[in-house]
Order: C-alpha cells, then sequence, then structure tokens
C-alpha cells in the first residue's frame, strides 16, 4: 500500500474515531479498512456496561465490510488519542487473521505517530481454518 492510501485510511479512521461510544473508558477509537474493492468500510469503538457487550473498532469496520459483501481487504487503520500508536487487541487481530495474514495494518495516534505491520508480524502463527478437520 502506498504513503497515499495509508494517509487516507487513518483520515477516514479520524473520522470513524468522531463516532465512538467511549462513556466508560474515555478511549474512542476509529478503524478504517480498505477493500481490495477500493472501498473504505468504517467502524469505531461501542463500550456497554457490560465490558464484554462492547466491539472494538476494528471488528466493526470488518462487520461492516462483511455486511457489505467485502471478503478481501488490503490493510486497515486504526487510531486513537493515545501517546503511542493505537494496536488491535488480541481479539481483533485473530478476527482479522480470518481473512489473512497480508492484511497491512496502520497504527496511529491524533499527534501524527504511524507505524505499519501485516497482520502476519502482528500475529504469527495465527489458528486458522487449517488446524480445523471435518469429520
Amino acid at each position: 500500500m502506498e504513503e497515499q492510501g495509508a494517509l487516507r485510511l487513518i483520515e477516514a479512521a479520524k473520522e470513524a474515531r468522531l463516532n465512538a461510544y467511549a462513556p466508560y473508558s474515555g478511549f474512542a477509537v476509529g478503524a478504517a479498512l480498505l477493500g481490495e474493492d477500493g472501498r473504505i468500510y468504517r467502524g469505531c469503538n461501542v463500550e456497554n456496561a457490560v465490558y464484554p457487550v462492547g466491539v472494538c473498532a476494528e471488528r466493526s469496520a470488518l462487520a461492516h465490510a462483511v455486511q457489505s459483501g467485502c471478503r478481501r481487504y488490503a490493510g486497515i487503520a486504526v487510531v486513537a488519542d493515545a501517546d503511542d500508536v493505537c494496536v488491535p487487541c488480541g481479539m481483533c487481530r485473530q478476527a482479522l487473521s480470518e481473512f489473512g495474514s497480508h492484511i497491512k495494518v496502520i497504527m496511529a495516534n491524533l499527534r501524527g505517530d504511524v507505524h505499519t505491520l501485516t497482520l502476519g508480524e502482528l500475529l504469527p502463527q495465527a489458528f486458522d481454518a487449517g488446524y480445523l478437520t471435518k469429520g
């Protein structure tokens, strides 16, 4: 993914972050997932008083893409107002890995810090369909 595409994804994630519902942690996160179809699918975190019921921004963006019919992704940007870049949690890494270790993960903060890795670098030896047997 070229630098211009990464910047576009970061901006889309910043916009998505504005819609976050984070009354408990105050940690608003936005994500923007780039489909190989060229479309950007946005997501934000949605917290709940019963913490496990909440959803992270990355999985919110993934759900948006899947329900829109997109199953192939080039990259995802994740942005939060933090001292360091915002990295996806383990659950989000696993959810994204269902669609390939090649996905570029652009982690950023509002100060302009950016770090990019592939999903495979963030989650080496991910549990995937190859571990499942039928019959």
